[in-house]
């Protein structure tokens, strides 16, 4: 569905978004992985000529297809389950950069199957998305990711795949004529709203609307990021909070696909800092399953916030990558249960050691779950002294 032109300038943007995600500049012979469904092998193949070009040694791997997936994770044992093949924690320890594009078939080929046998992979595989972490923090490591129009994206949104497309052309600025441009555009003026975040003595934000109020705790040395190539597109700014101090319900009013799962009108309520209460339209049951994945499932993550400006977005897209982008009248807010990120760390993340994020409340989990409200809302940062500001109305940044 996307013109040739549309794919490169799609290429050259996540080129943009590798090296920009990475703190540290790529370097000739630099290791980079390519994984990609089968219907994005085209868009797969722009991507190795940049790199190649770029002087990096480039791996390409497709990954299972939906059948695949199925039979795997519906007939194997436990220590299949949790098999790490020969090489595969080499691999990570030596790779630079990786590009992910998705192109999904089925978004609910996974929905007959036992949640604990692919919580039982996520957990086994953990270490090695450690080891990446490590990496990314030592600024050895950068990665980007880009979804692309498929049938069933398509239905699941309920759109045509022709709407879809447009969809995704307009939210990564695939028709301007210097898309990468139009990125650093973003950036730059991303960047001045983070400045302003970070220039304040925030202890804590109070979110509100009409189906929120929720309490978060900023965190010690913790700074807003966002922007910053890891997704493209990406318009969010965030940050990885204290997750001891989480209190209140956040409401979900976003459909959420996982694991071919679909969740609706999730409301989650926290106390000290956990989940302590769960409801939902659709899909109660397992959401609790994946809430009890492991200590840390149950626990923040991630807060996050979408200025309407930046994003184009106006759609449910059935593709989490949009959907907590999400622009529309109001912007949006979303939550993330589990793991935290250590770049909205203030200081170098190399330094951050296993016990001081757990001193500082950086949360740990093998889960990850976005979780977005697209509502009318206010954000109130709580400052040090006791004065508050509202930083976030009606969609947009304060500033």
């Amino acid at each position: 569905m996307f013109t040739n032109l549309q794919l490169e300038r799609y290429a050259d943007v996540l080129l943009w978004g590798m090296q920009k995600a990475r703190t540290k500049p790529f370097k000739k012979g630099d290791i980079v992985l390519v994984r990609f469904n089968q219907r994005a092998i085209k868009l797969a193949e722009l991507v190795q000529i940049r790199l190649i070009d770029k002087g990096l040694q480039t791996m390409q791997r497709m990954l299972a297809t939906d059948r695949m997936e199925y039979n795997f994770f519906s007939r194997a044992e436990n220590d299949q389950l949790a098999f790490i093949a020969p090489g595969e924690k080499e691999m990570v320890k030596n790779l630079n950069g990786t590009i992910f594009l998705n192109a999904p078939e089925s978004l609910t080929h996974l929905q007959t199957i036992d949640s604990r046998s692919i919580t039982t992979a996520m957990i086994a595989r953990k270490p090695l998305r450690d080891i990446l972490t490590r990496r990314e923090e030592n600024g050895l490591f950068g990665w980007t990711l880009c979804s692309l129009t498929t049938p069933q994206l398509a239905r699941h949104a309920r759109m045509s795949q022709k709407r879809y497309t447009e969809q995704v052309v307009k939210a990564c600025y695939l028709n301007a004529k210097d898309a990468v441009a139009k990125w650093e555009e973003i950036f730059r003026n991303a960047r001045e709203i983070k400045q302003w975040l970070n220039s304040m003595r925030i202890t804590g934000y109070h979110i509100e609307s009409a189906r929120i109020d929720l309490r978060v705790g900023h965190g010690l040395q913790r700074r807003w990021i966002g922007i910053s190539g890891h997704n493209i597109p990406s318009f969010e700014l965030f940050i990885s909070p204290d997750w001891r101090q989480t209190e209140g319900v956040f409401f979900a009013n976003q459909p959420s696909y996982r694991n071919g799962n679909l969740v609706r009108d999730v409301r989650l309520e926290f106390k000290n800092g956990s989940v302590c209460a769960v409801d939902a339209a659709q899909g109660r049951e397992f959401i609790q399953e994946q809430v009890g994945m492991d200590a840390g499932a149950a626990r923040l993550g991630e807060f996050s916030l979408t200025d309407t400006r930046f994003s184009k977005i106006d759609q449910f897209m059935a593709d989490t990558l949009f959907d907590e982008n999400y622009g529309g009248r109001y912007g949006n807010s979303h939550i993330a249960l589990g793991s935290s990120y250590s770049d909205t760390f203030r200081g170098k993340p190399a330094m951050l050691t296993k016990k001081l994020k757990q001193q500082l409340g950086f949360n740990d989990s093998a889960l990850h779950w976005d979780l977005v409200n697209t509502e009318k809302k206010t954000v109130t940062a709580h400052l040090a002294g006791g004065r508050t500001q509202v930083i976030y109305e009606n969609g947009r940044f304060k500033v």
